[in-house]
């Protein structure tokens, strides 16, 4: 199970870093170097329109390695997608900018970013489902919570080399050629990547699964249509606290307050290591006080805190943002630790792989892709302090809330008891 989980970990953490560090490059230079044209808010805008195609590419991906991954195994999902998230991340460190190539240069730009967003809606899904297929059911929230620090590192990996560069590179240098070497060291990454996932075994689950779904996704519409539904509305919140924090507040400090480059990202990066450290020890929570109970207190704490969040940020001072940060993250993995047992737990075997990374996914189009575009137009309108966008995240919070309290309880309550399929 070590091994096993340590190779989901790594595994996920280079497709994250892969797409984080467009989050990133999109809330620092993308905005001047592919649409010079527009205003600087509305270049912003536009470089987080193409961040967000990649969420709405990620169902998309869902869909299609779900297919592959209920029909053929799990395994084969996991080589494809980090080849195809690996190769268009690399792509985008070479694509010339709108000064060289005119319109071509953002077209590209947004075609290699639903491309990373495809790979990535396969990820999830396969590197979940082999760990939590493989772990024993009084354990399982532990286990699965393995691929669930992936984002973690992978975000530290991308902004640790961003950071490095923009504390030894000018801004001149910087915006010419700095911003692309984080693109091509994922290639490097993804090949170790792949090695180490060329070691792995077909889950146990799958296996023992006589009659395979014929089309996965018509299953899933017509059997778990509600399910999905209410997974991807209560994930939404998740993903809006983490992209408010790690991609628009960086937008937001540079540009609007002033805070240099260095410092945003010292504080975004020190409140993701603590959210990282402990995934481990509140997934473990849930396997002897439940899934769910856990998802509701986060969402209930994110509601709380999203408006002394904002007021935090809007002060500047390093201090104060990392706490304001720090305490969103906190209600954030209180939710997302749990979700690699919570997520399988909630599907039969024969649709899992498709079922959960659809609901997964489609959180994602709802709170990552929309929170940095609505975000950065509510806080143009507002004052110094962007309580529009922290009124937007406590309602999502509280949408997020709802939607969890109608999800049931998959914790088994005895490590003998055989593995749930609810809905």
């Amino acid at each position: 199970m070590l091994r096993l989980a340590a190779a989901s970990l790594a595994g996920t953490a280079i497709e994250f870093y892969d797409f984080f560090v467009y989050g990133t490059a999109a809330a620092l230079v993308l905005g001047p170097l592919f649409f010079p044209t527009f205003s600087p808010v509305a270049g912003t805008l536009a470089a987080f329109g193409t961040f967000g195609v990649g969420f709405v590419a990620r169902p998309l991906g869902s869909i299609l390695f779900g297919h592959f991954g209920d029909r053929r195994g799990r395994r084969p999902v996991l080589v494809a997608s980090l080849l195809l998230t690996g190769a268009s991340t690399v792509a985008v460190g070479c694509v010339p900018s709108y000064g060289s190539i005119g319109v071509a240069a953002p077209v590209l730009l947004l075609v290699l970013r639903f491309l990373q967003g495809l790979g990535l809606g396969g990820e999830w899904g396969g590197a979940v489902l082999l760990t939590a297929e493989h772990a024993p059911a009084g354990r399982r929230g532990l286990w699965s919570s393995f691929p669930q620090i992936g984002p973690a590192v992978g975000f530290l990996l991308a902004n640790g080399v961003m950071l490095a560069l923009s504390a030894t590179l000018t801004d001149a240098q910087f915006a010419q050629w700095g911003w692309r070497v984080p693109f091509w060291v994922a290639g490097a990454l993804a090949l170790g990547g792949l090695w180490l996932r060329s070691s792995l075994v077909e889950s146990p689950r799958f296996l023992e699964i006589d009659d395979h779904a014929r089309v996965p996704l018509a299953e899933v519409v017509r059997d778990h249509w509600r399910l999905v539904l209410l997974t991807a509305g209560a994930l939404s919140v998740g993903y809006a606290i983490f992209y408010a924090v790690t991609t628009w507040s960086l937008a937001y400090g540079t540009g609007r307050l002033g805070v240099g480059r260095t410092e945003m990202l010292a504080c975004i990066m020190a409140a993701v290591v603590v959210k990282g450290s402990l995934t481990p020890l509140v997934a473990l929570l849930s396997d002897r006080y439940g899934r769910r109970l856990l998802c509701l207190l986060g969402c209930a704490a994110a509601a709380l805190w999203m408006f002394p969040m904002v007021a935090l940020l809007a002060t500047g001072a390093p201090l104060l943002m990392f706490l304001g940060f720090l305490g969103a993250l906190l209600a954030f993995v209180t939710m997302f630790a749990v979700l690699g047992a919570y997520l399988p737990e909630l599907y039969e075997p024969r649709v899992r792989c498709t079922g959960a990374a659809v609901g997964y996914n489609l959180g994602g189009v709802l709170g990552g892709a929309l929170t940095p575009i609505v975000a950065t137009a509510l806080a143009e309108h507002g004052g110094r302090v962007p309580w529009g966008v922290g009124a937007y995240l406590t309602g999502i919070a509280l949408f997020s809330l709802g939607c969890f309290a109608l999800l049931p309880e998959t914790r088994p309550v005895r490590a003998a008891v055989p593995e749930p399929a609810v809905g």
